[in-house]
């Protein structure tokens, strides 16, 4: 059992798609940080950073709990033990670590703040705009080019990479980060393969009407963006 510390952020959106994609048994552990439960003290013990997603797998190596912080970290402990979404072959397998990276340090880094600043931020700060929107749209750009001679990001097969990928490719981001999601046909051609999954559709449904932040109150946006993370 793995027990899955959760909110259904686009990074908590990546565990979830990944634990119904290699069918591992898991129970869903809420941590609305809305309400600033990502403070509470036993789940920093699990996540250091106070992010979500965290799991703790209860059979982990040598039979003993273990867990695991960071999204992409958490891509990889669960493809290593379920042997799923995670090639054998050396060179293929990189292919996929190459994306999932590129995932990790650019697409959610530059998205977010992107998405910050157009949906957020108090204060119109227009350079800030420009700056993550052409960022955003660069990295659509690097994207849509892969997916021009590539099936899925890291080749032919889906794998980790695409599930870390794809959440921040949904339609309710790419409207949050004013993307025109035509300009970018392979990206939406592979995007609209990917919404067809069982496995995905499963994942995006778990406490599915949770994050609706809307106006966020004070005590909300400094739980979210400022304040509270920043005294601890």
């Amino acid at each position: 059992m793995i027990n899955h510390y959760y909110w259904p952020t686009p990074n908590g959106h990546k565990s979830a798609i990944m634990l119904e994609e290699v069918g591992l048994e898991y129970q869903v552990c809420p941590v609305n940080i809305l309400e600033g439960e990502q403070f509470d003290p036993a789940f920093i013990a699990i996540s250091p950073n106070n992010r979500v997603p965290a799991i703790v797998d209860l059979d982990g190596p040598d039979g003993k709990p273990y867990g695991v912080f960071e999204s992409g970290a958490i891509l990889l402990y669960l493809a290593e033990k379920s042997g799923k979404l995670w090639p054998q072959d050396m060179a293929r397998r990189h292919d996929a670590i190459q994306w999932l990276m590129f995932q990790m340090a650019n697409v959610g880094p530059m998205f977010g703040q992107n998405g910050y600043f157009q949906g957020y931020c108090p204060e119109d700060v227009p350079l800030a705009k420009k700056r993550y929107q052409d960022v955003s749209n660069q990295l659509y750009g690097v994207m849509n080019r892969r997916l021009a001679s590539s099936e899925y990001l890291a080749g032919a097969d889906y794998s980790i990479a695409d599930v870390a990928t794809y959440p921040w490719i949904l339609p309710k981001q790419r409207e949050m980060h004013r993307i025109d999601i035509s300009t970018y046909p392979n990206v939406a051609r592979w995007a609209d393969a990917i919404a067809q999954r069982p496995a995905v559709q499963r994942g995006l449904a778990s406490l599915a009407d949770s994050m609706k932040v809307g106006n966020p109150t004070k005590t909300t946006y400094d739980n979210l963006f400022g304040g509270s993370q920043f005294k601890r």
